[in-house]
């Protein structure tokens, strides 16, 4: 098989090798002669395509042809653009179907006095300002002499915000913070503020509201004289806290994934994205909980999600989260459907629509049960959307400020970048996990070649239960994981 008809609608097919000019090919038995070169990733034209007519992936439209395209040919971006336009009126047409309850399976993890579940036993130190990270750094750098035996690290989240900002701004970097002290993969947390601050530890601890005082410590370095040595007291006793946790059997229903891709190419959305679909309705079937995001990677593919909400509430919270975001781009000027990147387009990735219809096969089929702010908290078993970038770097912190124990991150092209949280890479082709070992740890490229989809979700499963169980690491582990990229969307003094 040299090509993939995703949809019996689909009036194009995904090249799995190179096609060559008069090269003849049989697509769900419809013949094929191509007229020129087809890359591996790429589309070819099933169909004679007029001028205009709307281009179908996935069952629906990916953009319309600017020129005739003849059966046969290469169908990218110099023959292909996006239809996509600027604000959109939307009506709530729900078509969903509750999963079908399953089993839940069992990890080892760490069961946490306010009753979360963590997958790791580390301790946090956090910032709430740019101007405190130095000392932060040499806390954690000190704290190596510690007795950290029981615990899985001491690491420092290091960012250059919390001071200068206004407003919205100021929000979401307290939003983003405090998520992440109420991490359960955190056994203890030590908040560390200079003391002079917009984001004071005042206001975190309003955002934090009740709080285990054994769990988090508060340290303003102003207020002390060597901030270095009380910091360190602090973080003794945290490790001494966090030994009194051991990993215990919990149900998967307490696990919580994130979904992120980056780096896509033309086989992220019918290898690595769909893989991810797969796991994430057998985490939810088993009632555990998934995170969805990246906004501008939903334009052209959002009424597929809208159709899943499950309340009209929620269709017009995702109408809003949509909207806004668009308006977000308008604001500067920007076009909405500037996205996909070059490497994205290299890949064979055409259009934003062609980009995000791939994208959202990570939410596989289930019901939408939340709409969660940006870095906003998942209290909803199900498949919730958040409101955050496509920047795989922001939204991955999202994520792990929403509270997943770790990411799912597909690519095409690969990325070594690590998040608070374990980052597992997922790879869409076999030629990308074999190049690059050390950052991929799943090829989900073999249901390419062959292996049926349920067969590779199954295996992706067993490493995230692996995975969470500290069985096995995730490669991106081994990186360094302490910068916190956060959104920002304002003025700075």
């Amino acid at each position: 098989m040299k090509a993939i008809r995703i949809t019996a609608e689909d009036l194009v097919a995904v090249c799995l090798e190179e096609i060559k000019p008069g090269e003849r090919i049989t697509v769900d038995g419809i013949e094929l002669c191509a007229v020129d070169a087809v890359p591996p990733g790429h589309k070819i034209a099933l169909f004679n395509i007029k001028k205009g007519e709307n281009v179908i992936k996935y069952a629906h439209s990916i953009g319309s042809a600017t020129i005739d395209i003849p059966k046969g040919s290469h169908v990218h971006t110099h023959n292909l653009k996006s239809n996509l336009g600027e604000l959109k009126t939307y009506e709530y047409a729900p078509n969903f179907t509750f999963p079908q309850a399953t089993e839940p399976l069992s990890f080892r993890g760490y069961r946490r006095k306010d009753g979360k579940v963590g997958i790791r036993n580390e301790i946090w130190i956090i910032p709430t300002v740019g101007c405190a990270v130095q000392s932060a750094r040499q806390i954690e750098k000190l704290a190596s002499d510690l007795d950290q035996s029981g615990t899985d690290g001491v690491y420092c989240y290091t960012h250059s915000y919390g001071c200068s900002q206004l407003g919205d701004d100021q929000n979401m970097t307290l939003d983003l913070l405090a998520g992440l002290a109420k991490h359960p993969n955190a056994a203890g947390v030590l908040i560390l503020g200079l003391g002079c601050e917009n984001a004071h530890i005042g206001l975190l601890k309003e955002k934090l509201g009740e709080y285990d005082s054994d769990r988090i410590k508060f340290l303003v370095c102003q207020d002390v004289e060597d901030e270095i040595q009380e910091g360190l007291k602090l973080v003794e006793e945290l490790l001494s806290f966090a030994k009194g946790f051991k990993r215990e059997p919990c149900p998967s229903s307490e696990l919580i994934i994130g979904l992120k891709c980056g780096g896509s190419d033309g086989f992220s959305g019918i290898s690595a994205n769909a893989v991810i679909g797969r796991v994430t309705d057998k985490l939810i079937s088993q009632g555990g909980s998934a995170v969805l995001t990246e906004v501008p990677e939903m334009f052209g593919a959002e009424t597929v999600l809208m159709k899943r909400c499950i309340t009209r509430e929620l269709f017009e919270k995702t109408v809003d989260m949509i909207n806004g975001f668009k308006k977000y781009f308008m604001r500067y000027g920007e076009k909405i459907n500037e996205n996909p990147s070059p490497g994205n387009k290299l890949g064979g990735i055409s259009t934003l629509e062609d980009k995000s219809l791939g994208c959202i096969q990570k939410g596989g089929k289930a019901p939408v049960c939340d709409v969660l702010p940006y870095a906003g908290t998942v209290t909803k078993k199900g498949l919730s959307l958040m409101c955050a970038p496509g920047n795989d770097l922001v939204s991955s912190t999202a994520l792990a400020a929403s509270g997943a124990h770790l990411v799912l991150f597909a690519t095409g092209r690969g990325t070594p970048f690590a998040c608070p949280v374990p980052t597992v890479k997922i790879s869409s082709n076999t030629t990308l996990a074999e190049k690059k070992k050390a950052w991929i740890d799943f090829n989900a490229g073999t249901v390419l070649n062959g292996n049926p989809m349920d067969c590779a979700a199954q295996e992706l499963f067993s490493l995230i239960i692996h995975v969470a169980s500290g069985e096995k690491r995730a490669k991106a582990e081994a990186f360094d994981k302490h910068e916190l990229a956060i959104f920002k969307d304002g003025v700075t003094l």
